[in-house]
This record gives C-alpha cells, structure tokens and sequence, in this order.
C-alpha cells in the first residue's frame, strides 16, 4: 500500500524512559527518521513519562545518546526545545487536565471512584467466568453533578464513556480500514488518581498540539487504535495517519531477546558496529528495496517509503548484520577506517601501552586487517602484537600441531633454516617472503608448514594480518629475537620428551 500523502511529514519517535532502548523501539525511529527527511518534513523527540513508577534514572540521557550515535538528529525535542515545547510528558499536564475536562463536560467522561480492591476482584470473576477482561461501568451511571461533587473530596480516575452502540473504524496505512463494533470496548482510564494521563490521553493531546501527521509505533498498539480514535473525534481533533508497524522476531519465532541479538543500542556501538551498518541493517529488517541489501543512508532517505512496509514480521537476523557491517568497514575510505580503528584501540588496548596511539603504525596495519574484520572489536586480538614490548612464546605444544607433531627437534631445526635465511635480509615484505620462500623449498618443507612455525613465534598467535607485512612492521630484531627463543624452546622440549 503506498501513502495518501504528500505534504512534509511530521513524524516523533516517543520513547519511555524505562530503560536502554532496544533495536525493536530504534528501528521504528530509524523508520521516521527517514520518512521524515524523505518528505522533507521535522522529526521530533518526545520523552512520555507519564508512569513516573517505571523511570529509570539515566534512561533519557541514554536514549538521546543512542539517537545521536546513530546520526538521527531531531528538529524539535526535549533537548533543544521547539515551537511546542515542551516536549516532555510530566511537563505538560496543564493541557491533559484541560482536555480531560472537556471531555467531562461534554459528557465524553466520568469520574470512577472503584477502589483496587473491586476492580481486582472484578477481574478475578471475570477470568474465573472466562470473560474478557475490563471495566464494568459502575461509575458511568452515577449522575454528572453527584459524581462531580464526590470528585472534589474522594480519590478517583477518569474514564472515556465509550459509546455502547455501533462501531469505529480506524485507516491503518498498512492494513486499511480496521473496524472494532464498540461493545467490544470497556470503558477506559484517561486520567489516573495521581492526576497524570494514561497514553490514550496524552498520545491525541500532544499529537495534535505537534501537528503529527502520522503516528509510527508497534502493532501492539493496533488494539488501543479505536481508543484513540474516539478521544481524537471527541475532542474534536482531526487524526493523524496511523502506521502500526509489526515486531522484530528471534530467529525461528518468538520473543527478541539478548541471547539473538537484541542488544541496546550503546552496546552494538560497543561491540564495534558502525552506526551506517545498524540503520541500513535495522531499515531493510522488514522493509525491502527490490534485491539491495547495502543501501548508504542518503539513498535510503531517498526511496524509503513508510506505505511499503512489511505486514510480515521480520526476524533479527545477526549473521546479515554481522556480514553489513563488514562491508560498511571495509568500503571506508582507508584514513577514515584507520582512525575507527585507533579509536577503538585507545579504548581496548592496556594502559601500558604509551597514548597517543602511534598514527603511523595504525596506518601500515589497517590495509592489512580491513578485510579480516566484521567488528571493530575484532581488531585488538589481531594487532595486539604489533604494540607488545615482548611476545611471550607459546608453549611448545602450539607449534607441534599437524605435520610438526611430535617433531620438536625437526620444528626447531627448521626455525633454524628460517633464522639463518634472514641474515642480512633487507627488512621489507617483498625480501622477507623470497628470502623465507626460497629457504623452505631449498630445506624441501612445505612452506606452509614453515610459514606457521615463523607466524606463531613472531605473533604468538595461529591467526594473523599477512605475515611478511606484519614481520617489516614489528621489525628486525624483536622477529629475530622471538624466532631464536622459540627456537630455543623447540630444543628444550626435544631433549625432554
């Protein structure tokens, strides 16, 4: 289904502050981010913390963050305010008290004076009568001028008088009409006791004094449409377009959650991924532009079209995202890779190591690792020799793996071919590989074979950048240093086994 619209959209990304928000809660801001920006329209950032009992201290500070990180600035918001500010919930509670009023004096609402303890037991005897849940409307019938008074002295709520007749029907941009018969509907809260709006209130208060021109949330909201619908009819405001937009799934179904991926936002960013990857990956994760999967962000600002979502829900698929982000690294211009990759060593590297970072060595590796890696944090494990004042050697049982095992005494000797073959050797890549090439076949080992042995006791590690490139950056003498040692405690095992 494509959009009914063509003005500039205004768009908001609402988020509670209850804690770090997860890739289900970003996507959707991603999604009106672009949409926004597509139209040439505002994004605005709206804090609803109207559940005061659920705030997370910190959480606002860590949802801003989390926007910022990924390059979705906002026009208006809770930071830096706008022409209908403000832009936070507790903020606002003159306009829901006032909206609330007039919803009680035009007969659209009623106080409820039900205490907890009846509205539990209300619901305990309708689950036991295997009824749907909701309230019974005890209070509806009590006359407007009684109920008003009692209002004044006795704790109550409001409630929204739906109508016991006929139906609302609400456009969905996805889905078209969605029609609810009102009977179905129980008469909700709009105000709670402690005087702060349910989000049935606040959502058509602070929507309409935005001029939101479309509402972009989860399809578990789609129940609560119809709701909403009548708060926005009754108060005379007109509605905005609805998206409901359905859910990111583990893979194989069910519930997102750590274990497949469903990190917060900071975390990804401290695992090494690149903020480009995480809105392409997140943006095509249930909406699709023909076959592309790598789409840099100002093309998808360019065809994104928040009428072509999917109605099917998506699976968070890691490996996909794994792979994204490897090519988003690898397709940086290589200065511009080589200061990700600094900046991430200056966090993972020991204190030890002396900062600032050597730029110089930085730049002769990153061309060596940039097709190695998927996550920056992959890159200490594979350069972390390159800054060791030493390479401790492995034990001996690490070199004598597969044609060496069992033959210290041979691997020994043959670190000794390699040692002897780079006497006076120019230290460059180029003179190291011929001279350690010609010195395996002269030997008649397999230069492989050779080429692990020299790799483990330069790096002490099985798994490095290229070797000879990695050999003319650490440089001559701590190479020979380390082969001699290794050499040495081939020797050792050999007279011991």
């Amino acid at each position: 289904m494509t959009t009914p619209f063509a003005g500039p959209a205004r768009v908001r990304f609402a988020p509670s502050p209850t804690g770090e928000p997860h890739v289900g809660s970003i996507r959707q801001a991603i999604w009106a981010w672009l949409y926004a920006r597509h139209t040439g329209g505002q994004f605005l950032v709206r804090i609803e913390d109207t559940d005061q009992s659920r705030e997370v201290p910190g959480s606002i500070e860590r949802i801003l963050e989390s926007l910022r990180w990924l390059g979705l600035d906002w026009d208006e918001g809770a930071d830096i305010g706008g022409p209908y500010a403000p832009y936070v919930q507790s903020q606002r509670l003159e306009g829901y008290h006032a909206a609330a009023q007039r919803l009680l004096d035009s007969g659209d609402a009623y106080p409820c004076f039900c205490a907890p303890e009846r509205l539990d037991a209300l619901r305990k005897q309708q689950q036991a009568e295997r009824r749907s849940p909701g309230y019974d409307g005890m209070c509806r019938a009590i006359a407007p001028a009684d109920a008003a008074a009692r209002a004044r002295s006795e704790p109550h709520v409001v409630r929204f008088k739906v109508p016991r007749e006929g139906a609302t029907t609400v456009e969905d941009l996805l889905r078209g009409p969605v029609v609810v018969e009102n009977r179905t509907l129980d008469d909700f809260v709009i105000l709670k006791s402690d005087r702060f709006p349910t989000y049935h209130l606040a959502h058509p208060v602070d929507d309409t004094a935005m001029r939101i021109t479309h509402v972009t949330r989860g399809d578990e909201w789609l129940p609560s449409a119809p709701r909403h619908a009548l708060i926005f009819d009754a108060l005379g405001y007109p509605r905005p377009i609805y998206v409901h937009n359905p859910i990111i799934l583990a893979p194989g179904g069910g519930k997102l959650s750590k274990r497949h991926g469903a990190k917060s936002v900071l975390e990804f960013a401290d695992d090494g991924y690149l903020p480009d990857a995480i809105v392409n990956f997140l943006c095509i994760t249930g909406w699709g532009h023909g076959d592309d999967t790598i789409i840099p962000r100002h093309e998808l600002i360019k065809v994104f079209d928040i009428g072509a979502v999917s109605l099917a829900p998506a699976t968070f698929d890691i490996d996909k995202l794994n792979w994204m982000n490897g090519v988003y690294l690898r397709n940086l211009p290589e200065a511009e890779l080589a200061e990700h990759i600094a900046a991430r060593l200056e966090h993972d590297l020991p204190i030890e190591v002396p900062r600032p970072l050597d730029r110089a060595l930085i730049a002769a590796f990153t061309p060596l690792i940039r097709e190695r890696v998927q996550l920056l944090a992959e890159v200490l494990p594979l350069v972390e020799f390159f800054y060791a004042m030493d390479v401790p050697t492995p034990p001996a049982e690490e070199f004598l793996t597969r044609r060496w095992k069992g033959r210290a005494a041979d691997a020994a000797g043959s670190l000794g071919i390699a040692i002897a073959a780079l006497d006076g050797v120019a230290w460059t890549s180029e003179a190291l590989e011929v001279a350690l090439r010609g010195a395996a076949e002269g030997a008649g080992l397999a230069v492989g074979d050779l080429f692990s042995l020299i790799r483990l006791a330069v790096t002490g590690k099985a798994v490095t950048p290229p070797l000879f490139e990695s050999m003319a950056i650490v440089g001559a003498a701590p190479c020979l240093a380390r082969l001699h040692a290794a050499e040495a405690a081939l020797r050792s095992a050999a007279v011991g086994a």
